[in-house]
């Protein structure tokens, strides 16, 4: 049986997509196993998720296709070949889509074939933890927009320097053949207002989902890749502690404390030695007398 932590890294990596359910739009994310699933669904104000094994997958079928009698692997592929190709934008014409709200859930019901016999699924979704939010959208959009805002800066950069090289060709006598190619020096603080005043509102207005394009899946894809590598860079030292022998797993266990008495009885021995019986007697040692404090005139 797949780890769940495992098919949960699967699906970290998994980029978002666009889908429409009974004229509603939403994005989702899914990840198959051999014994188990993921699905994460989102309408931009509530996030749904469900995650079943092997057990809850055999009960499913057996309770929703009473006639039909499948392993759980042939299930599975099963609900990959349908869910996949709606992922993707290219769902099949044989196969329809519901999905209801009961109670702060999201239950979304497939209605198709398998082994032509009717086919019947219920992805039973629960609201989301925000640990499971933060991981598979606000750490990642957070990741997106850091990186796209240090390509804009590498860009802005890129521009400057091709206006200098732009102006020392002028400098040196160059003429365009083609007026129309003519541009204005790049201005980053007009660019800016310009961009914050047209197009941002544009963009905005469209916040339905449609716009998780596949530039933006793919940066998705590439920023959770190296979300995936940080929590063993982050863990290593705690895990490196965890692997250290203690004294109840160690072969050779730390010694119990002793008591004041033991303590005192082993130093004496310490400082009595068997070897010489006869010992030299101990020298009378002259206490220095206090030396009276002078002030700082006497």
């Amino acid at each position: 049986m797949e780890c769940s932590e495992e098919l949960e890294s699967r699906l970290l990596t998994q980029p978002w997509a666009s889908v429409c359910f009974d004229k509603s739009t939403f994005i989702a994310k899914a990840c198959f196993g051999d014994t188990s699933y993921m699905l994460l669904i989102s309408d931009l104000s509530s996030v749904w998720c469900e995650s079943a094994d092997a057990e809850a997958v055999g009960q499913r079928s057996k309770e929703l296709n009473k006639r039909l009698t499948a392993p759980v692997s042939s299930v599975l592929q099963r609900l990959h070949g349908l869910l996949s190709p709606v992922l993707a934008g290219q769902p099949h014409a044989a196969t329809s889509f519901s999905c209801q709200r009961p109670a702060g859930g999201l239950s979304l019901r497939v209605r198709s074939e398998l082994s032509g016999l009717p086919f019947y699924w219920d992805f039973r979704c629960r609201p989301a933890p925000v640990a499971t939010v933060c991981r598979h959208l606000v750490r990642p959009l957070i990741g997106m927009s850091l990186a796209l805002q240090h390509q804009v800066q590498e860009l802005t950069s890129l521009l400057l320097r091709k206006d200098a090289e732009i102006e020392d060709y002028r400098e040196s006598g160059a003429a365009l053949s083609r007026d129309r190619l003519r541009t204005e020096p790049f201005r980053e603080e007009t660019f800016l207002q310009n961009f914050m005043a047209e197009s941002l509102p544009q963009i905005c207005s469209a916040g339905d989902g449609h716009t998780f394009t596949s530039a933006l899946r793919q940066l998705y894809v590439a920023v959770t890749l190296q979300e995936a590598k940080q929590p063993q860079k982050r863990h290593h030292p705690e895990d490196t502690e965890d692997l250290a022998p203690t004294a109840e797993t160690s072969g050779h266990p730390d010694p119990a404390p002793q008591s004041p008495a033991d303590e005192t009885a082993s130093l004496s021995e310490e400082a009595t030695p068997t070897s010489s019986p006869v010992q030299k007697p101990r020298l009378p040692v002259a206490k220095a007398k206090p030396k009276k404090a002078k002030g700082l005139f006497g």
